[in-house]
């Protein structure tokens, strides 16, 4: 009988034991994050990567039994085998431009300004368009400004992680990013999204790898009330 109750005993522990990998575009870090660590029903081991190395990572057996990963991405991943059913859009972020905490607000109202304010720049930074979703639409939109060359001079690109902290320490004027990337970083401000007409906006989805309960479970808690809620302040939108 006391076996018996020491058994029943640890089986809510062996439950609570479960956990779960998550491989996660780095954009949708600010929201996935704080609900990893309050899903009640498992440990979840988070990695976060740019799309480019994530969907290399994932076609190399990468361990993962959730992937978040941009919308654009997801046929690609459907097409390789590399997922299973049951994908969810969880989040819409748009690009932003960072700077110093301490600077004054460069005007970006509309193509124009944005021009002039990046021509005027000293220094910016955007993620490498071979590895980011950003920066391919941020290479793309200097193109049509005519400004590419130019800009790519004086231009750094990032690799991954939150690449506007170079700005918030004042190594650099101006960041590119998304802003789910921008708000949580130390020393930088928001000067604001790009202009309605040079915006982009990205929709992130959570997909399962391997066929579990679980995974499908915490997907619905990504989208659940707790994560609505989180939306804003993390710079979301709720996905369209």
């Amino acid at each position: 009988m006391k076996r018996l109750a020491f058994i029943v005993l640890l089986m809510p522990l062996a439950l609570c034991a479960q956990e779960l990998r998550v491989l996660s575009g780095g954009a949708a870090k600010s929201l996935v994050e704080p609900l990893a660590k309050s899903f009640p029903q498992a440990k979840v081991e988070l990695r976060f990567q740019p799309m480019g190395p994530l969907v290399e990572s994932l076609a190399q057996g990468a361990p993962a039994d959730l992937v978040i990963v941009t919308e654009e991405t997801l046929p690609r991943l459907e097409r390789q085998n590399l997922v299973k059913a049951g994908a969810k859009p969880i989040a819409r972020v748009g690009i932003g431009v960072a700077v110093n905490e301490k600077a004054p607000l460069p005007d970006i109202s509309t193509a124009d300004a944005f021009r002039r304010t990046l021509l005027a720049a000293k220094s910016v930074v955007y993620i490498d368009p071979k590895v980011g979703t950003s920066g391919k639409h941020v290479a793309e939109v200097l193109s049509r400004l005519g400004i590419l060359e130019e800009i790519n001079r004086k231009a750094t690109l990032g690799q991954g992680g939150y690449i506007v902290e170079p700005v918030g320490r004042g190594e650099i004027e101006l960041g590119i990013h998304q802003i789910s990337e921008i708000l949580p970083v130390k020393g930088v401000k928001l000067a604001g999204p790009l202009p309605p007409e040079l915006q982009k906006y990205t929709t992130y989805v959570a997909v399962p790898v391997a066929q579990s309960r679980l995974a499908l479970d915490f997907i619905d808690y990504l989208t659940g009330p707790q994560a609505r809620a989180l939306l804003p302040r993390a710079g979301y939108t709720a996905p369209q």
